[in-house]
């Protein structure tokens, strides 16, 4: 899920950003679409016939920056795109990719990155955890600490970027109220102690904030409730604005999206049975408020 497996998430720029003539801007954390922009400039320039130094005389950029571009580790400016389209045929293919075209996500591990960007479109988001706190939910103390955790270790650059990301996803939340948010968590990742008696005060009053709203769901499945149907692990299910239901599901280090209907139909029956067993949203508030009084 979007948890240890996952850095932290951050959005991209999206679209061309103008730089001065004769520079593209390199990328540290190449995007999807830049490097699938890229195979689209080498596909078309090798089917004119031309070769790198070709291209780079007739765009009037290095032959490094063509070779940049093509391999997905530089954002083309609008000069870029606009000589590239005519030295290639003028097909239209370079200006509409251009469009979509987003920065690397800092932060945002490469298998959960195109799930990054549907979660953000999506009309409807599940999430079942039985590994820790969703990151959806994670106070700024327990997020710290569970990058902090993470091996291998990540300089301090690195931390404060992936926990910038995951309080900057967390506004997704505060900023779509219509968008139904439904979550449902093991009891015994509420249990397992981090930091001081403060500090988990601090996460049950983050986790309640986060879940009073009306479009948000919390439910706890209790140890009580024993064996179910969501025991091969956690698992997301979000639908997109066409109506299409997608998962996702992470291990360690990788990420699988699922888009077969039928897997994804088998996902959400499991989900909604694993509802019917969890305590319900007044049950599991009601439990977050004991563990946090047991403090």
């Amino acid at each position: 899920m979007e948890n240890v497996g996952v850095k932290g998430e951050a959005a991209g720029d999206v679209g061309v950003r103008a730089v001065p003539a004769g520079e593209c801007e390199r990328e540290p954390h190449p995007s999807d679409s830049l490097r699938t922009f890229g195979a689209v400039v080498q596909a078309l320039r090798e089917h004119a016939g031309l070769s790198r130094v070709d291209l780079s005389a007739r765009v009037q950029y290095s032959k490094h920056t063509v070779e940049s571009v093509e391999l997905g580790r530089r954002m083309p400016d609008e000069a870029f795109v606009e000589r590239a389209e005519e030295a290639l045929g003028n097909t239209g293919a370079l200006r509409k990719a251009a469009r979509h075209l987003s920065r690397g996500e800092v932060g945002l591990a490469a298998w959960f990155r195109r799930w990054a960007r549907l979660e953000r479109e999506a009309v409807s988001l599940c999430t079942y955890e039985c590994r820790l706190v969703p990151g959806l939910l994670q106070s700024e103390a327990y997020a710290r600490t569970v990058f902090e955790g993470t091996i291998p270790l990540r300089t301090d650059e690195e931390l404060e970027a992936q926990l910038a990301a995951r309080m900057e996803r967390q506004a997704m939340m505060r900023e779509r109220p219509t968008v139904p948010f439904s979550f449902i968590v093991e009891e015994h990742v509420f249990r397992r102690r981090f930091g001081d008696a403060e500090a988990m005060r601090e996460l049950f009053d983050h986790v309640l904030g986060c879940s009073a709203p009306r479009d948000v769901t919390l439910q706890v499945v209790p140890l009580k409730a024993g064996l179910h149907a969501c025991l091969d692990g956690p698992v997301q299910v979000l639908e997109t604005p066409e109506g299409r239901r997608l998962g996702y599901s992470e291990g360690q280090q990788n990420g699988r999206l699922i888009s077969d209907p039928k897997e994804v139909s088998l996902i959400c029956q499991r989900y909604e049975t694993l509802r019917s067993q969890a305590l319900s949203p007044n049950e599991s508030r009601a439990l977050l408020e004991r563990l946090r009084g047991e403090l």
